[in-house]
């Protein structure tokens, strides 16, 4: 799977809306907007920004807006989609180029592993203001065939599967030191789970 991520986030950049689409049943844009009514405050910095649809979801609420993503190629892309609007810069979330307490807000949708190294939580913290949060969407499934397999499999209720999920993603984020709520977003024929993480 690391490869198949590598390949996607490097040379075949270019098909990464394709791929988003099939996976989401071309929902993804509406996927990654479900984050909105969590952000506080007008300063947010984007982990993993790809292609920029979030970017220009933000700019088009008149928010200060900064990206960062490991990727060149994603990083093109983003600039094509949003031109000179957004801030974007390419990084490593466990080394963030930002200044203490800069952002109230720093979200992530669909990221890989690195949002779950504690180096890249401790430079969250550390750039986000007092009380400033991290919202992290991880998760996305169909709201019943896969539900219906997954208690066929294993016996288990889908309401209990939810909560296993739920507790083990949220560990990460209480380790490093953060008040952490999950949320089941439902949208069209999915369900979203979105992780906030309050820095205390």
């Amino acid at each position: 799977m690391g490869a198949f991520f590598r390949l996607l986030y490097h040379p075949f950049a270019f098909t990464y809306d394709l791929v988003a689409a099939t996976v989401s049943f071309g929902r993804w844009k509406d996927w990654v907007a479900t984050t909105i009514p969590f952000i506080e405050g007008t300063r947010v910095l984007e982990l993993g920004h790809g292609p920029g649809h979030l970017q220009r979801i933000l700019l088009n609420h008149g928010l200060f807006t900064a990206g960062l993503d490991e990727s060149a190629q994603m990083g093109r892309l983003a600039k094509r989609r949003i031109g000179l609007s957004s801030k974007l810069t390419r990084g490593l979330a466990q080394a963030l180029p930002f200044e203490n307490r800069s952002f109230q807000t720093i979200v992530s949708t669909f990221p890989t592993d690195y949002i779950f190294n504690q180096r890249t939580l401790s430079e969250v913290k550390r750039c986000l203001t007092d009380e400033g949060r991290l919202i992290v969407l991880p998760a996305a499934w169909p709201k019943s065939r896969l539900l219906k397999w997954l208690y066929r499999v294993t016996g288990e209720s889908p309401a209990e599967l939810s909560k296993a999920l739920e507790s083990r993603l949220k560990q990460p984020f209480n380790n490093a030191g953060f008040e952490t709520e999950t949320q089941i977003v439902e949208v069209k024929s999915s369900n979203l789970l979105v992780v906030v993480a309050k820095k205390r």
